[in-house]
């Protein structure tokens, strides 16, 4: 594995303190920029549509980073990731109007596009085969701990002060990560020797964990986006279930990294998909009339858990069939599935429930998420 020696052991914990940060600025602001674009007047699609902004620009970003790797190596590459996701954060102080809060959106989701795909990549650089999967949930573990801080943090600040002061912290806080990025090596994924032709990822590998993880990343993104509108008169509770959301993807990525290891990769898709849909279906339940706090914590916990498992388990399915010289691509593609896949569910869902309502939205996204499942038996 190219540039793992001396990182075996003092690169994993920086990495994971920048997947901590950059997860933790993210966090923070995806509830946030929705409900203050709400705030402002515009519609439930619009403020979906910040996250979908955010996301296809992560999304096209992805695309670009495992080359940009091989040119810049993953120390500069993360370096600029965390100066472009949090920084712009302050543009939106001076207005949360709909065209420049896309704008801020598209211009922070190049920036987490970047630190997505080379953190996943870097940990897969790290860790032996045969620890992979555990490697992988530690990243995932510390990404889903840096949003179950943030998500609740992002929406507190706005109860006790006001939206400029999330927009504030959520700028502070990916930067904070930039001195730790400079202390990891100057290291660069492993390449295509000279004279070998460029091997591609099959889309067999790829269709099952990607599309897996596209449906379950639509109903957190639509949930994470849409909850914090649809509980507004019990904002206590959206924070709740949204701490719970990631304490149980903490919980998931635990353990499906340590089953992953021992019963191999694949083999807890279609049970982490079942768990989501259920997840689902009981927020569809929790927004029905007045907002029922316990439906709405143990939806959140399913989801939470179904896409906790889910993430882990199609991360080390997809490293596993790439190999050493194909981690960025692998990591490029499951990041794409797990970022495109959320922006469209804050879209799609946050359009549905301006047509049809909230229980409408998230009752769709039980049924896509269901949908999905027989893709899994196919392996």
């Amino acid at each position: 594995m190219a540039g793992s020696g001396p990182l075996s052991v003092r690169g994993l914990p920086i990495v994971l303190a920048v997947a901590f940060s950059a997860f933790g600025g993210w966090a923070l602001m995806l509830p946030v920029v929705p409900l203050a674009l709400s705030l402002n007047g515009s519609s439930d699609a619009v403020a979906g549509a910040s996250t979908a902004v955010f996301m296809a620009a992560t999304v096209a970003s992805q695309l670009g980073t495992p080359r940009v790797l091989c040119l810049w190596g993953y120390r500069a590459v993360l370096a600029l990731g965390c100066a472009l996701l949090g920084p712009p954060a302050l543009l939106l102080l001076l207005s949360v109007d709909p065209v420049p809060a896309l704008v801020v959106s598209a211009v922070r989701g190049i920036g987490f596009g970047l630190l997505t795909v080379s953190v996943s990549a870097l940990i897969a650089e790290l860790a032996p085969p045969a620890l992979l999967g555990r490697a992988s949930a530690l990243n995932g573990i510390s990404a889903a701990a840096a949003q179950m801080v943030g998500l609740p943090v992002g929406l507190a600040l706005v109860q006790q002060f006001s939206t400029g002061s999330a927009f504030v912290v959520g700028a502070v806080v990916p930067i904070v990560s930039v001195a730790a990025v400079w202390l990891l090596p100057d290291v660069r994924p492993a390449g295509t020797p000279p004279g070998e032709r460029r091997e591609r990822l099959p889309g067999t590998v790829l269709l099952a964990p990607c599309l897996a993880m596209v449906v379950v990343a639509a109903a957190f993104g639509g949930f994470s986006s849409l909850a914090p509108i649809a509980a507004q008169d019990k904002t206590p509770a959206a924070s709740i279930a949204l701490v719970l959301l990631s304490a149980a993807m903490v919980v998931g990525r635990y353990v499906s990294g340590a089953l992953s290891d021992r019963i191999g990769p694949g083999r807890m898709l279609l049970p982490s998909l079942l768990v989501a849909s259920a997840g689902a279906v009981l927020l569809a339940v929790a927004v029905r009339g007045e907002v029922s706090t316990v439906f709405l914590s143990l939806g959140a916990v399913a989801l939470g858990l179904g896409f906790g498992i889910c993430q882990n388990d199609s991360l080390v399915t997809v490293f596993s069939a790439a190999g050493p010289r194909r981690f960025g691509a692998a990591s490029a593609a499951w990041n794409i599935a797990y970022d495109g896949g959320t922006g469209i569910g804050a879209l799609s869902l946050g359009v549905a429930a301006t047509l049809g309502g909230f229980p409408i939205a998230f009752l769709i996204a039980a049924v896509v998420v269901l949908a999905a499942t027989p893709i899994t038996l196919k392996r």
